[in-house]
Formats: C-alpha cells, sequence, structure tokens
C-alpha cells in the first residue's frame, strides 16, 4: 500500500506531490492525461520568470521535479474512492481506475478539475456551484474524511498557476504533517547553519558545503538551459467546446 496516491497530475498535483515524496512518503500520481494549464498560451504571472514561460514547458518541468522527489506516475483516469474498512479510515482507502488494478492508499489528495464524482461514496463535502463541484477543506486542505484531502480548483481555489501550486505544496506539506514521518520544513542551509550553534540538523532539513552548493547549481543551470535551448513544438489544446474545424 503507497503512503499516499493524488489524483490529478496538474500544477497542484504535482507541488502536493514534490513535498510529500521529499519527506519521505511513498507517493503515486495519477494523471489523467491532460493539465487545465495547457489549454494557457503563454504563462506570464507566475513568479521567476520575468517574460513569462510556456505553459507546457513548465508542466515538463514541474513533473521532473516530481519525479527527482520520488513521486511515481501512473496515466488514467479515478472513477471512485473507498475506504478500506469503513470501521477504520486509517487502515486507507481503495481507489477504482478505469482500468487496471484497483489502487491502494493511506492517503489521498484531490487535485483533479473539475470532476469530483469519484469523491461520491465518500461523504466528503461537496459543494455544487453551476456545473461544477467544489469539496470543502479546511486551511490544510482536509476534508470532512480523516485522510482524504483536496488541492487546488476542485478545492475551490483559483484558477491561477501560482496559486494552485501553492495550494498544492501547503496540502502536501498538511499530508506530510499529518503522518508519522519525522519531518521539518523541507530547507536545505549552508553548512554550520544548525550545526555551528551546537545545533543537530533538524529532521527534513540539510547542511550543505560551498562546494556542494556550487554543484547543485550547476546542475540546475544545465537543466533549465537544455529544457530552454530550444523552442517546444507543442501548441496549446483548446477549449473542448470550442469547434476548430
Amino acid at each position: 500500500m503507497r503512503d499516499v496516491c493524488i489524483v490529478g497530475g496538474g500544477v497542484a498535483g504535482l507541488a502536493a506531490s514534490i513535498f510529500t515524496s521529499r519527506a519521505g512518503l511513498e507517493t503515486l500520481v495519477v494523471d489523467g492525461g491532460e493539465s487545465i494549464l495547457e489549454r494557457n498560451a503563454s504563462l506570464e504571472n507566475y513568479p521567476g520568470f520575468p517574460d513569462g514561460i510556456d505553459a507546457r514547458r513548465y508542466l515538463q518541468l514541474t513533473r521532473e521535479q516530481a519525479r527527482n522527489a520520488g513521486a511515481t506516475f501512473e496515466l488514467g483516469r479515478v472513477i471512485g474512492v473507498e475506504p478500506i474498512d469503513e470501521s477504520d479510515l486509517e487502515a486507507g482507502f481503495v481507489l477504482e481506475t478505469e482500468a487496471g488494478e484497483p489502487l491502494e492508499a493511506r492517503r489521498v489528495i484531490a487535485a483533479s478539475w473539475a470532476d469530483s464524482d469519484y469523491l461520491v461514496p465518500l461523504d466528503v463535502g461537496r459543494k455544487q456551484r453551476g456545473n461544477k463541484y467544489f469539496v470543502s477543506v479546511d486551511e490544510g486542505g482536509r476534508t470532512a474524511v480523516d485522510g482524504v484531502y483536496a488541492a487546488g480548483r476542485i478545492a475551490d481555489e483559483p484558477h491561477q498557476a501560482i496559486i494552485a501550486a501553492g495550494h498544492g505544496a501547503k496540502v502536501g506539506f498538511a499530508v506530510v504533517y499529518d503522518s508519522d514521518v519525522n519531518f521539518y520544513y523541507d530547507w536545505v542551509v549552508p553548512e554550520g547553519y544548525f550545526t555551528g550553534r551546537g545545533r543537530e540538523v533538524p529532521p527534513g532539513c540539510e547542511e550543505i558545503a560551498d562546494e556542494e552548493r556550487r554543484a547543485r547549481d550547476q546542475r540546475a543551470r544545465e537543466t533549465m538551459l537544455e529544457a530552454l535551448a530550444e523552442p517546444l513544438d507543442e501548441r496549446p489544446t483548446m477549449h473542448p467546446s470550442v469547434d476548430r474545424d
């Protein structure tokens, strides 16, 4: 049984997976195949990209980051989630997919948009607005069902990618906090930051020497230079209601 199953491979689900994976939780992202962000012609309000970035390239880089953190991916669509033992939600949940074997996880993060029908078997607190069903959550993305969380647009957060990413990260952190892992802040600091004050390095933190800092910076720059070396030969997808014939 996996520690975490995230339903949705968009920016909210990916951000959550980075935090849960880095904390050592075995994390599976079930990706329906298309993030709504892929309809974006140019992502121009995301901090860190002064002239914007192709939204599809941004998604590729974020997925690579999630994989580097340890997350695994499965292409498919979840159509139902039920507790393994209704008398003991800590036993986890079973997720039914359109194809393939059922998946089991101790915790579930719903990060799909705009589909929440698969959550109907659980009384998570869905709310309807127009033809969309959102999920009521607390400030950490926790639903009315212990062990089930919601992140991003399905949790009634705004569409903007930076908000979805931030909320996904917050929900991922809540999952880590609610788990049994020995975790702190996920913070990489200069050598001596803690030990130089006679403190042990807290769980989830890492002290690195200047040589290692430079090596990591070199790898990071090489990754970005390679990713941005050539134009991405992918066009945005269109809203399904638009006739492109």
